[in-house]
């Protein structure tokens, strides 16, 4: 099978408007078009594999596609914070005789820009929607083809966010290459946990929410408080790491008591898919450090958050990377803000105990 690189370099716009996304972007997101066809997407960072928390920065995208009228299919990003990353049509004609494919990508249509950020944002729809310049002319695929769109490009340091974009009339070879897709032997770790417009209290007192759609799932879940530090939560004990069954799941509740404070969480819908009332098992890992720490802020008057790009920026340069994307509302030679935001509470969901904390035993 032969690989395409289309190279399209993205004009950055201002970010921030909220969506609601269907699956981390780094998950192949496939869809049937025209003619019996599948087109599918992923998200990746070539070149972060050595950075030890690369799969978490490509966990940072959230992944949308939505079927249009003809043959487009509206695709869009958006970070953890709901915040539009980046959107772009995608043109799709198949010929199942000649096993042939045709693709062009377009800018971001400006209805389907209008409606979605009308449905998804009703309290922000007037914000921007970051999109490719321009269009390009249609190119011809084969069966299994891949073309790479580069979405964000930092020409010094020659880190990218790509969307890998792959066309077939066989679904089942989308499995290749892609072990989140390849069907494995259940177990608990299959069954997902999940938040979603959470609120948290301890003794009684709120001191952290979200309206997030999206919110944080998997396995496992995650809770971090500062200066009281990260709690996992896990349906089953973890061999090599030091859980308690010290809390209780009761529906759209996690409640535990720890250090003498009762925490109260509470999602707008069931945290498991069938409810009910569960013993839940509990790690207070009390040194984690937030991957981002404070974020560099503009002045309180302006203030609206750090993006996923200057996310991004702060963990590579946590791991001696040197990466700087050119932002709009940056000033001076080094490009830096003059205030501190102060940590809030952070959540977040993982498959997986190893790709959050290392073994505490053999």
């Amino acid at each position: 099978m032969r690989n395409k690189l289309w190279i399209l370099l993205l004009l950055i716009h201002c970010l921030g408007v909220a969506a609601t996304a269907q699956n981390p972007a780094k998950r192949q997101l496939v869809m049937q078009v025209s003619n019996g066809g599948f087109v599918a997407f992923r998200s990746e960072m070539p070149g972060t594999k050595s950075l030890p928390d690369s799969n978490s920065l490509a966990a940072l995208l959230y992944s949308q596609a939505f079927a249009g009228e003809n043959r487009i299919i509206h695709r869009v990003l958006t970070d953890a914070q709901n915040n539009v990353v980046f959107g772009y049509d995608l043109w799709v004609n198949a010929d199942p005789l000649a096993k042939k494919f045709s693709l062009a990508v377009l800018p971001a249509d400006e209805a389907f820009r209008r409606t979605f950020l009308k449905d998804f944002t009703p309290q922000r729809t007037s914000s921007s929607f970051a999109t490719f310049p321009k269009s390009t002319t249609p190119q011809t695929l084969d069966d299994g083809d891949a073309v790479s769109l580069d979405l964000l490009v930092n020409n010094e340091s020659g880190v990218r966010i790509v969307d890998v974009v792959s066309v077939t009339f066989d679904p089942a070879s989308l499995h290749e290459g892609n072990l989140e897709s390849v069907p494995k032997d259940f177990t608990l770790d299959a069954v997902a946990l999940a938040v979603k417009n959470y609120s948290l209290t301890i003794n009684g007192n709120l001191v952290g929410q979200s309206k997030s759609r999206i919110g944080a799932s998997g396995a496992l879940l995650w809770l971090y408080v500062p200066e009281r530090g990260r709690f996992i939560f896990s349906l089953v004990p973890r061999k090599g790491y030091d859980f308690a069954k010290v809390a209780v799941l009761d529906g759209n509740r996690i409640e535990f008591t720890l250090n003498g404070e009762r925490y109260e969480w509470l999602s707008s819908e069931s945290i498991l898919p069938n409810g009910g009332t569960w013993n839940l098992w509990l790690l207070h890992d009390t040194n984690y450090t937030p991957l981002f720490g404070p974020a560099v802020a503009p002045p309180r008057s302006t203030q609206k958050g750090p993006n996923v790009f200057e996310k991004i920026e702060g963990a590579l340069s946590n791991r001696g990377a040197e990466v700087t994307f050119n932002l709009p509302g940056r000033s001076g030679p080094n490009k830096t803000a003059t205030t501190i935001a102060p940590q809030r509470v952070m959540v977040g969901g993982a498959d997986s105990m190893e790709n959050l904390l290392p073994k505490s035993g053999p």
